[in-house]
């Protein structure tokens, strides 16, 4: 961001409130419509059992049961070419929640017994359990690639059926049987817990499994009821895992923990999550649940819990200036090589204040550590909780220092952290804060355009929320002029846009964010023959700052139906009346297989071009050659360069036995032979010895 973000963008880093101005026409990529799994699949005329699973003939609700259908804790997988490129990019993002959140991790395929071939099928759809098949279809096509939605599809292929099937389903929800279409009421079918198993985890409204509750309706009324009545709404959520979700998913497959995750403190207890304070500093962090100066509540309850709500607070206003305080984190055992630390921050102290993050990294030559800064955090806001992201690349074990920095001018306060998060995936490019949120939602004020953002590759940006709508908030991608446009590609070239509406629950494996994505294709044009992703400057409309700065802004491309306000106000998407919509726009170009011929990249050539792999087998570049790897089987492989041999264990034992009986054979003659040489030899030089023996005799007389 710092590379991008000149000075005069950054005047407007506050929220844009746009009205009165003519805005470009948005596409909407549902047309208005917030279809489930199960609508899009209804609506290409598919009759797959309970609306988005396959059968293979021979499965039965008790596939499940035990261990035979699981597969191993990583998981072999192929992303077909048939695949649109947004939904490669949101596949890989939904692995990376399976990362963080399970012990389940994903690897391409490199020629397993069995793995997942990911297609662009008709629909959204999976088998349930692995099904020793070898290749194992899981379709994600036109308008199945949300995150939820493949998180959905990937959950049945690791053996999950519908939440609503369970045996205890009807305590908890009222089917009405009247309202369902003729011939789709099987879907509906609940199983005993003797052929599917609830893993002894209570019945789950809040579960990505489960119906929505228009599932299969014949008119407009509901199909499911719920017994509680505030779950009505809930049901059929398509955002991220629930706890019960990955309760069930961690002890179908054992996992005592997640892959990616690191650590997670709000401060309720009082050891504040093995955290130590410096020795070399000035003062203390003290563990706090209310700062004179402010905050007045910490993050994580918002002063909604009596006897609870605890944050580390430094007082830079009983300290002189250049005063620091220095809070240390427990030991950190890193995999991956690079992390993302998040946090909550509360100024109530003076604009200079500032906090430092550094790591303290271990190594065997450096057994106390060495000491690294990684970033200054100034200019911080005054008066509201403000939430940051900071990257880290560590490959030895280290601690996450916080130091507290005072500085000049008066202070009636400090600082303040909350709500703490390191894992090793990776940040979010930029962060939109949206205060004073709840009076827009509904309103006609609540047309909202983000501060002008660049991406890694210096495409500028904005992002639309719209929220004036009654039942549901909109959420656009627009590219806009920007100061690197001259040395920009155009139309621009697979820019993936991430927006990620963010749960603010304390611990990020509990949250249950609302994320959408779309991808720029250059190929993509208009109605009236232009390039969609074109230049700003050349197809967009005008559009004008705060401060009357004139700039241009294509189109948006996103959906009417980022989330109901219902869901809007639920969980902890609203916080102190506060918003935050994280953003990351990546090139992922590199997930197109094949070489666009309007956006060329000189020098490099496509190796798998020139090889075909036959029976299945897969290209790799391997050491800059293109190599096929083959599949195998349980008691079959293919092998060659181009996988055109087929062997058998059954191929292996006749070669082998006939190999041995060859053997034996060629040996039983060599033996025979030198027995039989042997023999005439020996026979040869007894006669010799015998016509001797007789001369000696003649002579002897």
């Amino acid at each position: 961001m710092r590379l991008w973000n000149l000075s005069w963008f950054l005047f407007f880093d506050s929220l844009l409130v746009i009205s009165g101005l003519q805005t470009p026409e948005s596409f909407d990529i549902d047309g208005g419509i917030d279809q489930d799994i199960f609508d899009i699949n209804e609506g290409l005329g598919l009759d797959l059992f309970e609306g988005d699973i396959r059968l293979d003939g021979v499965q039965d609700r008790n596939s499940i049961i035990g261990e035979n259908y699981r597969w191993p804790h990583t998981i072999p997988y192929v992303l077909e070419d048939s695949l649109e490129m947004n939904a490669k990019g949101v596949i890989l993002n939904a692995f990376e929640r399976y990362r963080l959140k399970t012990c389940i991790d994903f690897k391409p395929w490199t020629g397993e017994a069995n793995y997942i071939s990911v297609f662009k099928g008709s629909g959204c759809w999976s088998s349930v359990g692995n099904r020793h098949v070898g290749r194992q279809e899981l379709s994600i096509g036109a308008n199945c690639d949300r995150i939820a939605t493949i998180q959905h599809e990937f959950l049945h292929a690791l053996g999950f059926w519908h939440e609503q099937s369970r045996s205890d389903r009807d305590d908890y929800v009222r089917i009405i049987w009247e309202r369902i279409q003729s011939g789709k009421e099987h879907n509906f079918n609940t199983y005993d817990d003797k052929v599917s198993d609830s893993l002894n985890v209570p019945y789950d409204y809040t579960s990505v499994m489960h119906y929505s509750k228009t599932a299969f309706r014949n008119g407009t009324e509901p199909t499911i009821v719920t017994r509680i009545s505030d779950f009505e709404d809930v049901i059929g959520q398509r955002m991220d895992f629930s706890d019960y979700d990955l309760l069930k998913l961690n002890r179908l497959y054992n996992c005592s923990s997640s892959l990616s995750f690191m650590d997670s403190c709000d401060f309720e207890l009082e050891n504040v999550c093995g955290m130590i304070q410096g020795s070399g500093d000035n003062t203390d962090w003290q563990r706090i649940s209310r700062a004179p100066g402010g905050p007045e509540s910490d993050h994580s309850n918002m002063g909604q819990c009596q006897g609870s709500g605890f944050f580390m607070h430094f007082d830079s206003s009983s300290v002189n200036m250049g005063a620091t305080a220095v809070l240390e984190s427990r030991m950190l055992y890193p995999k991956r090589g690079f992390q993302c630390l998040q946090f909550y921050l509360y100024n109530s102290g003076s604009g200079s204040d500032q906090l430092n993050i550094y790591i303290r990294e271990y190594s065997a030559d450096n057994v106390n550590g060495s000491l690294n800064l990684v970033e200054e955090l100034k200019d911080i806001p005054t008066g509201n909780w403000q939430l940051y992201h900071v990257t880290l690349k560590v490959t030895n074990k280290f601690r996450v220092v916080f130091e507290g920095h005072r500085g000049s001018g008066a202070s009636l306060g400090g600082l303040s952290i909350d709500d703490i998060n390191l894992s090793e995936t990776r940040c979010p490019h930029h962060i939109w804060h949206i205060r004073n949120f709840t009076q827009l939602i509904g309103s006609p004020e609540g047309i909202l355009y983000s501060p002008a953002f660049y991406s890694s590759k210096g495409y500028a940006f904005q992002i639309h929320l719209n929220l004036s709508h009654l039942t549901d908030a909109g959420i656009y991608f627009h590219l806009i002029s920007g100061a690197n446009d001259d040395q920009l590609q155009w139309p621009c070239p697979w820019q993936q846009a991430t927006m990620t509406l963010l749960d603010q629950n304390p611990d990020i494996r509990q949250r249950m964010s609302n994320q959408r994505s779309v991808t720029t294709d250059p190929f993509m044009t208009t109605d009236n023959g232009s390039y969609f992703w074109d230049r700003p400057s050349k197809v967009g409309t005008v559009a004008f700052f705060p401060n009357g700065t004139e700039f241009r802004r294509g189109r948006g491309y996103g959906t009417s139906t980022f989330i109901t306000h219902e869901r809007l106000k639920s969980r902890n998407f609203i916080k102190g009346n506060d918003v935050f919509i994280l953003l990351t726009v990546e090139d992922i170009s590199h997930l197109n297989s094949t070489q666009d011929p309007s956006v060329p990249t000189p020098g490099i050539k496509d190796l798998c071009s020139e090889i075909t792999c036959q029976n299945d087998g897969i290209c790799a570049v391997q050491d800059d050659k293109a190599v096929c790897r083959c599949p195998v089987g349980e008691d079959w492989w293919y092998m060659g360069e181009r996988c055109e041999k087929r062997g058998s264990t059954r191929d292996t034992i006749v070669i082998a036995v006939s190999s041995t009986v060859t053997v034996f054979a060629l040996m039983l003659i060599i033996t025979l032979v030198s027995v039989y040489c042997t023999r005439k030899k020996y026979r040869q030089r007894t006669s010799s010895n015998a016509v001797n023996k007789t001369l000696e005799n003649e002579y002897a007389f």
